[in-house]
């Protein structure tokens, strides 16, 4: 018995061992937004911005690499610093305080008055390899009148950036250069209809 729990000990420390020893993925994060120019009459509106909806794939902290029209891999040892969804939900905020295009802009649990929610799924964040190597960023939107419960507009955004150069970085970098468009789009766009 002694034996059996002496070589159990010795097999988890190993097994803890080696966990220490492996190399952590490198961790990514899309950029802040830039700091933009306060827009003339911004609206005195006060929107929410709930965390996006996404396919599992898409919904974790894994980087999507696209070799064909109906596979996907993961960009091997990398991954987001947070669940990606999360972080679409967070710059996105940054983006809207960045401009002061909306009166009060926040996330869910921030105790705002609510004018209108602004809801998100992502439908592509990946990188297509299938001929030059593409980033690609489709996020669908929808601006809901909080008062009514009635979606206002709703509208599919687009982005693409190619990869320039080779390795993690340069996926990362372009993912991140077709999201900072999108995210500006969608500022420019939602300050309009609300």
């Amino acid at each position: 018995m002694r034996a059996a729990l002496k070589s159990s000990l010795v097999a988890l420390l190993a097994l803890g061992l080696a966990a220490c020893a492996s190399t952590p993925p490198d961790t990514y994060e899309i950029s802040p937004p830039p700091l933009g120019e306060p827009r003339d009459g911004p609206s005195r509106r006060q929107l929410l911005i709930p965390e996006p909806t996404a396919v599992e794939t898409i919904d974790s902290k894994r980087i999507i690499i696209k070799p064909s029209p109906n596979s996907i891999q993961f960009l091997g040892e990398s991954q987001w610093s947070d669940r990606l969804p999360r972080l679409v939900q967070l710059r996105l905020l940054q983006a809207f305080e960045n401009t002061a295009a909306i009166g009060a802009v926040g996330v869910p649990g921030q105790g705002l008055a609510i004018d209108y929610q602004l809801l998100m799924e992502i439908r592509r964040f990946e990188v297509d390899v299938t001929g030059a190597a593409t980033a690609e960023v489709q996020i669908s939107v929808k601006v809901l009148n909080d008062r009514n419960g009635s979606v206002i507009r709703t509208r599919i955004f687009n982005a693409q950036a190619p990869v320039v150069g080779t390795g993690n970085p340069a996926f990362v970098a372009a993912l991140d250069a077709a999201f900072e468009r999108i995210s500006a789009e969608i500022v420019a766009w939602t300050a309009q209809v609300v």
